[in-house]
């Protein structure tokens, strides 16, 4: 299905801030941002998680749509079009971002799929998720790659970040079980750092 806005300014212009979505944002000026900008009804979980793996470690962006389940795709703005003003700001500062999304579970409810233009970040966070335990695999094409140069992910300084799809019943696991979530959140976080440490 087609987005109904097909940028921010008109999202804007026609929805009510506080009312039908809402943005967090938690500037923390740290190289790395965790964003969610399709949290709330448009993929649920997808805010939490992204909260959780920014803690107070990293900087925080999320885009929140408050309607019911079944309006929450008119508020969805593809990520090669998220324009939000407050988003580019904070992404545009960090040298990259990791973008938590939430996908179907088709036939794979368990596969964090990881795409994106930062191939050494990808890389990392897969081998980090698979000996926590968790099951990951890179993506290199289609609709979840997170290749576009334009998508909010690889809007940061260095031009490539991380999209990470969460499957719909991975996410509800990370969401009820704290102890699950602390652990994702701490080998994300790991990754990120190992990261910078070798772009250094």
């Amino acid at each position: 299905m087609a987005d109904k806005y097909p940028n921010f300014a008109e999202l804007k212009a026609n929805e009510r801030s506080g009312v039908d979505y809402r943005i967090h944002v938690e500037n923390r000026d740290t190289p790395v941002a965790v964003i969610a900008p399709h949290g709330g009804s448009i993929e649920p979980g997808t805010l939490e998680i992204a909260a959780a793996i920014s803690s107070d470690t990293f900087s925080f962006y999320a885009f929140e749509a408050l309607r019911a389940a079944g309006e929450r795709g008119s508020l969805h703005i593809t990520s090669a079009r998220f324009d939000e003003p407050q988003a580019l700001e904070l992404v545009g500062k960090a040298r990259k971002a990791i973008a938590v999304h939430g996908r179907a579970d088709g036939r794979d409810p368990a596969t964090v799929g990881v795409g994106g233009l930062d191939a050494l970040l990808r890389d990392e966070i897969v081998a980090a998720l698979t000996a926590a335990g968790f099951s990951a695999a890179a993506v290199f094409e289609g609709g979840l790659a997170g290749r576009d140069p334009a998508n909010i992910c690889n809007r940061g300084v260095t031009g490539a970040g991380v999209q990470l799809e969460l499957p719909r019943t991975l996410r509800r696991q990370l969401i009820s079980r704290p102890e699950l979530l602390c652990a994702f959140r701490n080998t994300i976080q790991g990754a990120a750092m190992a990261g910078e440490e070798s772009s250094e």
